[in-house]
């Protein structure tokens, strides 16, 4: 039987960019455009979420060796933050790929303003399904995006695809640790998405799509363990968005990163940065 990754399922997809529609404007306003989990280095890190957040795009960036000119295509590409950050201090050219077309338009607005429009693109689309030609592409970023698909394999030939001869991806997700498979199945419908995988689950399905292992980050503690410091986040930023929004939504949003990151407080979900290559042949 066909998955809905390998159909093009519409109730799926269109669920994902409903998800994503609505919480756009918060993410918008409480992170600057960034829809990502962020890095700190310990409790006593006194670095501003934008700025942690940050960080974590920057790991990926290294982790792929990003050298200036290359082509690079973001899937899940959110607000466009991460995407023009790598524009800007990489010196590349990024095409961002998302389901939501509200975040994609956000996202064109945010590439203009930085004088960036011929250099970072963005178009509405499914990241299962990409019609892109061959090789087009020098690197994948997909930072916490691979969760909200039925079936991984064939979604990863298809960014193998559009990767030339060693091309690298790398992937973020938060990753089951000490959590129980059953356990990390409801964490995961829990919160929309379809998976909370170990960093083992994660290689099974990357390398049977074709790929091969350069190196994995597990960076729970610094970034999945750092719950506190995004409610504390909030309460700082509490009037400001109490005014955008109302008071009942900042309350939910706290609850909401409370319910998140409450495993992290126990090491169960950890976090990885994945990277790996297209053969050279």
């Amino acid at each position: 039987m066909e998955s809905a990754a390998t159909t093009g399922d519409r109730p799926e997809a269109d669920g994902i960019a409903e998800m994503f529609d609505e919480s756009s404007d918060m993410s918008n306003a409480f992170n600057d455009g960034q829809v990502h989990l962020a890095y700190w280095y310990d409790d006593e890190d006194q670095a501003p979420l934008v700025e942690a957040t940050q960080r974590l795009t920057r790991k990926v960036a290294d982790s792929l060796h990003l050298r200036k000119g290359e082509r690079v295509l973001d899937v899940g590409c959110g607000l466009g933050a991460p995407a023009i950050q790598l524009a800007t201090e990489y010196d590349v050219e990024v095409t961002g790929v998302n389901i939501s077309t509200r975040q994609v338009a956000e996202a064109h607005a945010r590439a203009r303003a930085a004088g960036l429009g011929d250099q970072v693109t963005f178009q509405a689309g499914d990241y299962r399904s990409l019609d892109f030609p061959d090789g087009s592409f020098d690197a994948v970023v997909a930072m916490e995006a691979l969760v909200y698909v039925s079936d991984l394999v064939p979604t990863l030939r298809g960014l193998l695809r559009v990767l030339r001869p060693g091309g690298r991806l790398s992937l973020t997700e938060p990753t089951r640790a000490g959590l129980g498979v059953v356990a990390a199945s409801q964490f995961a419908a829990n919160f929309g998405s379809k998976w909370l995988l170990s960093v083992a689950e994660w290689l099974d399905p990357l390398r049977e799509a074709g790929f091969e292992l350069l190196e994995y980050l597990q960076c729970g503690p610094r970034v999945f363990g750092m719950g506190p410091k995004y409610v504390h986040a909030v309460e700082t930023r509490r009037a400001e968005l109490a005014a955008q929004f109302g008071d009942g939504a900042v309350d939910q949003l706290r609850q909401t990163l409370e319910a998140f990151f409450a495993p992290g407080d126990t090491g169960e979900i950890g976090y990885a940065v994945i990277t790996v290559q297209k053969p050279w042949n």
